[in-house]
């Protein structure tokens, strides 16, 4: 378990470097649930995702020697882009592995931060086994994108902000992939608003974390194209932090599917004026569907990111066949 006070420690080292985003009331989702909900606007952030907190205080505490070397990591995209930003700021130069399936427009915004970018496989097991490779014959420092209690304690800094805006905060929807925004805020929930529920909220194609919950160890998924293509990819056969906290503190994991995933981008955008990517709208797409109608009390809803397509983003806006935009 990650502590509460490794969490508040954490917000003193990056707070020169990341943002507080805001937690703002939307009057239509409180209308559509009868009870308060209001959004972390986390895609606010200054990479368009909540990674950066937990990249940033991982490099923060690098050597000199392993900052001159380099720093590398798998990456869905958000994670890569963020890892990219914060090596840079402390001049250190990211390597960042990546699958086939990960969006062109993530790709090319990590390349245009200075980091080297390979692709390797459909997975993000494969663009993993990459990252061990230069590790053992370059010497790089490896940053993992969620299993390291570096990069939890530095998400957990989105509770630390919820809990401290919403003192009576009831339930806290988040995003749900390799787990470590959704162990990061539920350790500083549970700590400081013991009551309060944590949900974690994915999509239904080749929910790892989900499947491994179920067998009560991690378990490997075919990975598949998906809106909430931030969301993809597997926790790691020898997960050692994210699945035990995730099994331990998430009241419930809620799977939406793509045309929910759909409704909550365009109910971002209409309703809330957001732009927010597949993996961003989870919550929304949560509450929308009527899955979490039984929430009772105050209700804050993480928006992680932003970094969609905008061709997709228009595209999913306009109603065009969802199913054709992900096979």
């Amino acid at each position: 378990m990650i502590s509460l006070e490794t969490i508040e420690q954490a917000r003193e080292r990056i707070v020169k470097h990341v943002s507080s985003t805001p937690l703002v009331r939307s009057a239509t989702l409180s209308e559509l649930v009868g009870t308060q909900v209001s959004l972390k606007l986390e895609h606010h952030q200054l990479t368009g995702s909540f990674k950066l907190r937990g990249a940033t205080n991982a490099v923060l505490q690098l050597s000199q020697l392993e900052r001159d070397r380099g720093v590398i990591a798998a990456s869905t995209g958000n994670h890569g882009r963020a890892l990219s930003y914060a090596a840079r700021a402390v001049g250190s130069r990211a390597t960042i592995c990546m699958s086939r399936l990960v969006p062109e427009n993530k790709v090319s915004e990590i390349r245009r931060l200075g980091a080297t970018v390979r692709i390797v496989g459909s997975s993000q097991d494969d663009a993993q086994q990459e990252v061990e490779r230069l590790v053992a014959e370059d010497g790089l420092s490896m940053i993992p994108p969620f299993d390291h209690p570096h990069v939890i304690a530095g998400q957990g800094t989105v509770g630390l902000e919820i809990a401290e805006a919403m003192p009576d905060v009831a339930a806290v929807l988040v995003p749900l992939s390799g787990g470590g925004l959704a162990a990061g805020v539920a350790a500083t929930v549970k700590a400081m608003r013991p009551a309060a529920k944590v949900i974690g909220v994915t999509m239904d194609r080749g929910a790892a974390m989900k499947a491994s919950i179920d067998a009560g160890h991690p378990v490997q998924v075919t990975e598949y194209c998906s809106l909430a293509d931030s969301l993809g990819g597997g926790i790691g056969m020898q997960n050692a932090w994210t699945f035990p906290m995730c099994k331990a503190l998430l009241d419930d994991v809620v799977l939406v599917n793509e045309r929910e995933i759909a409704a909550g981008i365009r109910h971002a955008y209409e309703y809330e004026r957001e732009i927010v990517e597949g993996a961003g709208a989870v919550g929304i797409a949560a509450l929308l569907s009527g899955k979490l109608a039984h929430l009772k009390g105050p209700v804050a809803v993480v928006l992680s990111g932003q970094n969609i397509d905008m061709t997709l983003h228009r595209n999913v806006i306009n109603g065009l066949d969802i199913a054709t935009e992900v096979d």
